[in-house]
């Protein structure tokens, strides 16, 4: 029973509100005028009051209290002469009162209300019985017109809720999306570009030093098995989407792991740490990491550089992440996007980093708070 009441609400929901309008007015109208008409000896003016009485509630979502007031003084003056079995003109106002207007209108209303009920009871002298039946009808009227205003106020609550949880849920989508193309792209360039530098190496070596020709192979094989690995969590983690269950990403405890493989293409990489290390958060700490194997293969790729400094400065409020080179510098062309994902990681982690020429090379300075 309650879900079809629930379907039934529904589907008078969807009818628009005039019809709505003109099929109250002909009800209310029908039972006001009718009784106006039996006996037809009735004064003209007699179903006038009538068709007033109840003909206006046609209007009553445009003044709610105008329309009332109108029908409520002539059904005062109908009932003088004759009387219906309720003042169903008058009810429909003030249900339209209570669910449609606003606080202060609705505050000003009842006294309003109230009065008129009192005086179309003590003019043609009402018994007991009267006043209970219409009192308990018009405290009904209004208190079903307070309950549709409610419900009504909570539907558009729940329906910004869910537009809001909708947006929310639509941003973090797109961070977990601009999260993954980042991992994606420092994923690959750093593994891509050390392949590359190996495989252009390691032929050059065969003859004249095949241990370091076997040692740039066994890199290049590392270095893709580490890609894939990563690659296929990644993977996994979008075609399952759990998000909050993905495997933990590598962070500063991996620089070293990180500086060696990249080591091995020729760079001389050292790794400086000014200051007591602390815990740091997460993001803060896989943000560092990623900004420092992207700054590397920058190196590998673009600067033509012999060595290269990754320096690590703690501070109370901020991690400081230094990377500089003694290669060419930059060629003052447009940011990739390397420099502009590693950005996206700082801002992402309320930091900032700038990027530029050094005093020998290019140098990624990047400036993370961790609390």
């Amino acid at each position: 029973m309650p879900g079809l009441t629930e379907r039934l609400r529904t589907r008078l929901t969807d009818v628009p509100p005039r019809v709505v309008d003109v099929a109250i007015t002909v009800a209310v109208s029908a039972a006001t005028v009718g009784p106006a008409l039996v006996p037809s000896a009735q004064p003209w003016w007699v179903v006038a009051l009538a068709v007033l009485a109840s003909v206006p509630v046609l209007w009553r979502r445009g003044a709610p209290l105008v329309v009332t007031c109108v029908v409520g003084l002539a059904m005062t003056a109908l009932v003088m002469w004759e009387k219906p079995m309720l003042p169903y003109g008058p009810l429909v106002g003030t249900y339209t009162i209570a669910a449609l207007s606003p606080p202060l209108l609705r505050l000003a209303a009842v006294p309003v209300i109230g009065a008129g009920v009192y005086v179309s009871l003590a003019l043609p002298q009402e018994g007991l019985d009267s006043y209970r039946v219409v009192g308990t009808a018009f405290v009904a009227a209004y208190a079903l017109g307070t309950s549709a205003r409610a419900r009504r106020a909570r539907a558009a609550e729940l329906a910004e809720r869910a537009l809001r949880l909708e947006r929310e849920r639509a941003i973090a989508a797109a961070d977990e999306r601009a999260r993954i193309a980042r991992d994606m792209h420092d994923i690959l360039t750093h593994s891509v570009g050390l392949i590359v530098v190996q495989a252009e190496a390691g032929p050059l070596m065969l003859q004249a030093d095949p241990a370091r020709a076997q040692a740039a192979f066994d890199t290049i094989a590392d270095t893709g098995r580490g890609a894939i690995a990563q690659l296929r969590t990644l993977l996994g983690t979008m075609r399952s989407g759990q998000t909050d269950h993905r495997e933990p990403q590598p962070g500063l405890a991996a620089l070293p792991e990180l500086i060696e493989r990249t080591g091995r293409s020729g760079l001389r990489v050292t790794l400086a740490s000014d200051g007591v290390p602390r815990p740091i958060p997460v993001e803060v700490d896989v943000a560092a990491y990623r900004i420092v194997q992207e700054a590397l293969t920058n190196v590998l790729r673009h600067a033509d550089a012999r060595t290269a400094q990754v320096r690590l400065r703690w501070t109370p409020g901020v991690l400081a992440v230094d990377v500089a080179d003694d290669g060419k510098g930059a060629d003052g062309g447009a940011e990739g996007h390397g420099l502009i994902g590693m950005r996206e990681r700082a801002a992402a982690c309320g930091g900032t980093l700038r990027a530029g020429r050094g005093e020998k090379g290019f140098v990624v300075a990047a400036s993370l708070p961790v609390g």
